[in-house]
């Protein structure tokens, strides 16, 4: 796993998925925590999630457009699919799913970030 100064010194025109991914683990544990799963905090947690994401991407002053979703589901045992697709540069775009989970339940964000031209 890269160091933290691999991170600041990655080229500016790529996306950096693992630095993308230690960004959204952190704003999920930052916004959900340790809590268990509780339907009326979901709308908070997922807009809160969001939110993070979107603030930390933007503050390194890369050239990107972002689009941050964020799904949570109590853990009961039920399926859960995603998928996405897109079409772009991939020499220049790049997108990241996170799935993170605790006892009660499971939160997936994706992270889709396109280049400026």
């Amino acid at each position: 796993m890269p160091g933290m100064e691999d991170f600041h010194n990655s080229s500016e025109g790529t996306f950096n998925s693992e630095e993308a991914d230690a960004i959204v683990k952190e704003c999920i544990e930052g916004v959900v925590g340790a809590d268990d799963y509780s339907q009326g905090n979901v709308n908070k947690w997922t807009a809160g999630i969001v939110e993070r994401c979107l603030t930390q991407f933007v503050k390194q002053g890369k050239p990107y457009k972002y689009i941050v979703t964020c799904a949570v589901m109590q853990k009961t045992g039920a399926g859960l699919h995603t998928a996405n697709s897109c079409y772009w540069d991939t020499s220049m775009d790049g997108s990241s799913t996170v799935r993170w989970e605790n006892r009660t339940m499971y939160c997936v964000v994706s992270v889709f970030a396109v280049a400026i031209a």
